[in-house]
């Protein structure tokens, strides 16, 4: 029974495989669709949390920059990716000027933090740069691949548990998964977001260039440490000069003429 019970967990992690948009395999043990909710969940109860320490900025100059660019290339992911209509596309800018930070959600909600912008001195560019990126997380679905791996992480201490009749191994469960949880992105993740998030930039209108520019800047800051956007987005060694390549191949996108739709941004619902 014991033998059983670990081939069966095998067949079920071989078996829950897919493919992202680039082409990767990826384990995908939740569903995106699971993620999504999940998703949704979490952000309600991250933004009631800023909402009650008067973080969330609902309007300004900054509010407005950010929402325009956000909606330019929210547009191109929509237009690559035409299942994604139906997201909440949503973006909330966090007052914390000590935070250098931002993220995106399963299904489309985001948050980009007002120490990202002013320590870097982002240019509309640059910002476009890391809204592309966080956007592409959620389209190659990172989230349902980094809860897989909590999931793969329960189950293959519960096995090793199960073969070895140890109980302190299967109570150990809970701690690895809290530990997978908090695993930041893959380095596979980070170079599929980069390609991803550069191209749907420059579609939308906004230099290529500024990918490079923008990860020099982010290197730069956060003072004696690095900032938190880098411990949950590790940095392949030869990112800049990746992402300066990939700029070569976009700028068609960027040059394309043409207007650019913008999709129309709204506050997150919390």
């Amino acid at each position: 029974m014991k033998k059983l019970f670990v081939t069966c967990l095998l067949v079920v992690v071989l078996a829950a495989c897919a493919t992202s948009p680039t082409g990767r395999r990826q384990l995908m043990l939740v569903s995106p669709d699971q993620a999504i909710a999940s998703s949704r969940a979490a952000y309600t109860q991250q933004m009631q949390a800023f909402d009650e320490k008067g973080l969330i900025k609902a309007e300004g100059e900054i509010v407005e920059r950010v929402n325009r660019i956000t909606g330019r290339v929210v547009a191109q992911a929509i237009a690559q990716y035409p299942n994604t209509a139906d997201w909440d596309w949503s973006i909330e800018v966090i007052d914390d000027p000590e935070t250098v930070n931002a993220w995106a959600m399963a299904g489309g909600r985001m948050a980009i933090y007002t120490g990202l912008i002013e320590q870097t001195d982002a240019t509309d560019d640059e910002i476009a740069q890391v809204i592309g990126h966080e956007i592409a997380h959620a389209l190659a679905h990172h989230t349902a691949e980094r809860m897989s791996v909590v999931m793969a992480s329960q189950m293959g201490v519960l096995a090793a548990g199960i073969a070895t009749g140890d109980q302190r191994v299967m109570t150990g469960a809970a701690a690895a998964a809290l530990l997978a949880i908090n695993l930041p992105n893959s380095r596979a993740a980070e170079v599929e977001a980069d390609r991803i998030g550069i191209e749907l930039a420059a579609r939308a209108g906004y230099d290529p260039d500024a990918a490079a520019s923008l990860w020099r800047k982010m290197a730069e800051a956060g003072g004696a440490g690095p900032p938190e956007f880098l411990s949950t987005h590790p940095s392949p060694g030869n990112r800049q000069e990746t992402l300066a390549r990939l700029a070569d191949q976009m700028m068609p996108y960027y040059e394309a003429p043409g207007e650019r739709p913008v999709y129309p941004i709204r506050p997150g619902d919390y």
